[in-house]
């Protein structure tokens, strides 16, 4: 058996798991590293401004192929700025290997320039973190890692003071079991008993669907015909369950409507499968749950279920569906739908605007982009405003894609996923909506979409403020305060950085912009500059958040802020 530095190895167990790129900044405890990937080919160190954007980017590609992708950061402050990426990573499931370098092995524990402890600082995000402390690790502690990111979805972290990387050891042909492995699970017959028996006995069952249907778009078709129940959907399962559905109403929670939550809140019913959505709240109080999850430790943390089934969506319902009762009434289906179709024509309204308005609304910016956008575009979107607009109004078609940071909730991960996504797929349209403090957090990464010259869309929603941050301000009756911005021209800027550059603020020129962007072959930034006091309400307003926007009220009178007041009264109750 021959011998290869660590660095080798490395390399070639990450070539053996199909990846092609590998997202960081250099440094020299990277050295041993980085010079292996130079001299291969098939793989690439793919250079950022920023080790956060490097994750972000490294979770998209790996989000949308469902393969292994890598970030690498060099030590000290060069790892621990993937920390929130990877966090985004983590939460959401997908398989990342984190490379972290370190400083010399003789000076670890010496507080030595740049000393930290990765094997400590990122155990929260990870399945699998381990230092490689001698050539005998290697081999384990590298396909370890790579198989506790495939096999159980999430980081992975490998841990290689620098001068370790440059050690020779023996070096066997890569072996991954867990990749391209995928299984399905079923649940127990007396648990399907069970499930079925209650599903029977109410009259009324509405579908809670999330991400974990994707691939499974057929059956949950099939047991929603079954059931005669209207469809709800999670947000990260908008891609895999809104496409050609009869039975969907949209969405509930905070980024809802009134079809999604009313569904819900009605339904004596409820089959949740492949979610694990957050908000309390937004579930009945006395409804029965009948819950499918392939992670058992996730059945009923959210609510009351009465019947969990431990299984993978598809096959849960493939052995359901023959112990259920035919149906005949249609009655909560039907008003669940006709909700969801005064929903979509609310929405349409709100997004054209009324005569003689002359200011660019978010709604709009998101409506045109929908419709001038490629049938297999890629969309993401930055946590805020940009996320409510894209739920809204961004329609999947089963070949769309819609990622964004939805479980961990992360500024600033728009463009880097963006970048991600182009490189993964370059012959897709990229499309980036960004919020303008998104944008300007990891501003830096302008400069890699320069260098690269991916062919990314960034369309800036620029209302000059932190704006869903003002709502949830208002919603509890605080004046905002430290959530206005001073933006510069994006599209200027965009401009002094060798990029293509775009303004708008006149909804007459915004198609033709949109078009003119979406047409150019390089990156792009349109800066829409958007209503800045647009309420993107939830479905329901409690009695808390009633007497919080009342309380707003009188405060901003008080603080002589009326005009205030009453444009945003004239904006949003008037529509």
């Amino acid at each position: 058996m021959s011998q290869k530095s660590i660095s080798e190895i490395l390399v070639d167990t990450l070539q053996a798991a199909g990846v092609k790129r590998v997202f960081g900044l250099v440094g020299d405890s990277l050295n041993g590293i980085t010079d292996a990937i130079r001299t291969r080919e098939g793989i690439e160190f793919v250079q950022v401004r920023h080790e956060e954007a490097g994750a972000f980017a490294a979770g998209a590609e790996a989000f949308l192929t469902g393969g292994l992708a890598v970030c690498a950061g060099s030590c000290g402050p060069g790892n621990t700025h993937l920390l929130n990426g990877l966090f985004d990573c983590h939460r959401s499931r997908v398989p990342v290997l984190a490379i972290a370098a370190q400083i010399p092995s003789a000076e670890i524990g010496s507080g030595y320039f740049q000393e930290t402890h990765p094997e400590r600082i990122f155990r929260e995000c990870s399945h699998y973190c381990e230092v490689i402390a001698g050539p005998d690790q290697a081999v384990r502690v590298i396909e370890s890692a790579i198989q506790a990111a495939l096999g159980l979805g999430g980081v992975g972290v490998v841990v290689i003071p620098g001068d370790v990387a440059h050690l020779k050891a023996e070096a066997p042909a890569p072996r991954l079991p867990s990749l391209g492995h995928e299984s399905a699970l079923r649940p127990a017959e007396t648990q399907l008993a069970r499930a079925a028996q209650l599903l029977d006995e109410c009259e009324k069952v509405t579908i809670l669907a999330g991400i974990g249907c994707a691939g499974s778009h057929a059956e949950l078709l099939q047991i929603a015909g079954a059931l005669q129940a209207p469809v709800v959907h999670a947000l990260r399962g908008k891609e895999c369950v809104e496409p050609n559905n009869p039975f969907d109403v949209g969405l509930t929670g905070l980024l809802g409507m009134p079809a999604g939550y009313h569904a819900l809140m009605e339904a004596d019913g409820i089959l949740m499968l492949g979610t694990d959505f957050p908000y309390r709240q937004f579930f009945p109080d006395d409804a029965r749950v009948v819950q499918v999850d392939t992670r058992p430790l996730h059945l009923g943390r959210r609510t009351r279920v009465e019947v969990g089934l431990h299984g993978s969506v598809g096959e849960t319902v493939r052995q359901l569906l023959p112990l259920l009762r035919a149906r005949s009434s249609d009655a909560h289906l039907k008003a669940a739908r006709q909700r969801h179709q005064q929903d979509e024509q609310h929405l349409a309204e709100l997004a054209t605007g009324e005569a003689g308005d002359t200011s660019l609304h978010p709604q709009y910016v998101a409506r045109l982009l929908d419709e001038l956008a490629a049938d297999d575009a890629i969309f993401t979107c930055d946590v805020g405003t940009p996320t409510i607009w894209a739920a809204r109004y961004l329609h999947m078609n089963g070949r769309r894609r819609l990622l964004g940071s939805f479980v961990h909730g992360s500024m600033a991960g728009a463009l880097s996923q963006a970048i991600g996504a182009a490189l993964a797929f370059p012959g897709r349209q990229v499309v980036a909506l960004c919020g303008d403090g998104g944008f300007t957090m990891l501003l830096s990464e302008l400069m890699t979409l320069r260098q690269l010259k991916v062919p990314v869309k960034v369309i800036i929603f620029n209302n000059s403020a932190y704006g869903f941050v003002e709502l949830e301000m208002k919603a509890a009756g605080t004046l905002e305060y430290g959530t206005s911005m001073d933006n510069p021209d994006f599209g200027r800027l965009a401009e002094a950085a060798g990029i293509k550059g775009l303004r708008v603020s006149d909804p007459a020129q915004l198609e033709n912009a949109l078009r003119e962007a979406l047409a150019h072959d390089g990156p792009v930034i349109v800066d829409a500059v958007v209503k800045r006091q647009e309420l993107s309400m939830p479905p329901s307003i409690d009695a808390a958040q009633a007497e919080g926007f009342g309380l707003y009220a009188l405060k901003a009178l008080m603080n002589g802020r009326g005009s205030e007041l009453l444009e945003m009264a004239k904006t949003n109750l008037g529509r």
